[in-house]
């Protein structure tokens, strides 16, 4: 009688590939939160209106959308590494070169080179990979955590390089935030720099025919339309918060705890605002992750956006103070990013994961078309209303619509739709 099979290990949670991933991420989404604090000292340096500035920040947005189906096809065809490189030297050239721009023109052009970095090196590549290689059990954790953990730059750059403009000037922030970038470069020995498992194996299933069954699906469009509101409300919120909390904020008590923690200045406040966020957004990252795994994803997405509603309308109809920033930062964390890991998990489970990537970069390029809206309408809106009010308004009503735009969708792989294929051989009737 042969001995029983020994139980089969679990997979592990973490990974090499999660933890460098991780790291990369926070480089890259820690650069990119910083992006409003030079708001305005680059617009007070010119003299100019606070679009100019808005939309180079728009374009580097909308640059990052449409870079990252092309980076995600780059990664599945020639390897995460080559990707990633190329997205790093992106960054770091388009960051460096900022800090000699003097036109508006300049600095649009050269944020759209950093947000092709950023598309190189952001959720599109890296949620993907580590999809990839994340077991079943654990894909929704992994996507989370992942996630999560690339909330630690948003919870650092921006504060940091609020500090380096203040000691240093706005050109010099510009160079350092472009020689970290570089460190993302020591974390491509970790990933693939080939074709990845899944592709090689597929021969028959090409990019065509499975983004042509995802187009003609009604739930990828209706996956597209609702991540529009997430990218408006993050762009117009790391983009123009710390200014509209610098600008509009009573002024910190010099005798308070906030003053005694080293925040003295609505625009030290604001600063933090965005690095609190990124500090709550890893718990509600995490929360999803876990949730994702015992509730259907477009539910727990509705909520979401449906929350983000409810506290923006709130933060904006509440005088403001110090308090009610702090307030506002950390419920709003605790939704910021949290539809992201869910977004890319449900793209992966109905579509497949061997184009994930690709097939997420274009649904983020709708994320990043809003984040672009977001932005421009920021600074347009400011400058002929004096007041981003408007603004906020625009951004819960989108909101409103992404909450009800996920019910509908079927959450079913694709593949089990078309029904179970016929046995070899079988005649037809």
């Amino acid at each position: 009688m042969s001995a029983p099979a020994p139980a089969r290990a679990s997979a592990p949670l973490i990974t090499p590939i999660l933890v460098a991933g991780a790291a990369v991420l926070i480089i890259s989404f820690g650069a990119r939160a910083a992006g409003g604090v030079f708001q305005i000292p680059v617009a007070e340096t010119f003299g100019w209106m606070r679009t100019e500035y808005s939309i180079a920040l728009a374009i580097s947005n909308l640059a990052w959308g449409l870079g990252a189906p092309l980076f995600g096809a780059i990664a599945e065809r020639y390897g995460e590494r080559l990707a990633m490189a190329l997205g790093t030297a992106c960054y770091a050239g388009g960051l460096a070169l900022s800090g000699l721009a003097t036109s508006p023109e300049a600095h649009q052009v050269l944020n759209f080179w950093i947000g092709m970095g950023a598309a190189g090196t952001g959720f599109g590549v890296v949620l993907a990979v580590v999809g990839r290689a994340a077991s079943d059990e654990n894909r929704s954790m992994a996507l989370a955590i992942v996630s999560a953990l690339g909330s630690v730059g948003q919870i650092t750059f921006p504060p940091a390089t609020e500090a380096l403009v203040a000691a240093y000037g706005w050109q010099a922030a510009f160079y350092i935030l472009a020689a970290v970038t570089l460190l993302m470069l020591t974390m491509l020995p970790v990933f693939p720099s080939g074709r990845t498992a899944a592709a090689k194996a597929a021969v028959g299933e090409t990019l065509g025919k499975v983004a042509g069954r995802a187009f003609r699906d009604p739930s990828y469009s209706l996956i597209f339309l609702g991540f529009f509101s997430c990218g408006y409300q993050i762009g117009f919120m790391t983009s123009h918060l710390p200014a509209f909390v610098t600008e509009a904020c009573a002024a910190i008590d010099p005798s308070g705890v906030l003053a005694s923690l080293g925040i003295s200045t609505t625009s030290a406040l604001g600063a933090w605002a965005i690095g609190i966020i990124g500090l709550m957004n890893i718990v509600g990252t995490l929360t999803v992750g876990k949730l994702g795994n015992m509730f259907p994803k477009k539910y727990l997405l509705s909520a979401i956006y449906m929350g983000r509603v409810i506290v923006c309308s709130a933060f904006i109809l509440i005088p403001m103070t110090p308090f009610t920033v702090i307030v506002f930062a950390a419920c709003m964390g605790a939704l910021w990013l949290a539809s992201v890991p869910l977004t890319a998990g449900l793209v992966g489970y109905i579509y497949g994961l061997r184009y994930m990537g690709t097939l997420y970069g274009i649904i983020f390029l709708s994320h990043q078309i809003g984040a672009f809206i977001g932005i421009w309408l920021g600074g347009a809106l400011f400058d002929r209303y004096g007041s981003y009010d408007l603004v906020w308004w625009v951004g819960i009503g989108v909101g409103l619509f992404s909450a009800i735009v996920h019910l509908p969708i079927r959450e079913t792989p694709l593949d089990e739709r078309r029904g179970p294929a016929a046995p070899p051989g079988a005649a037809a009737a």
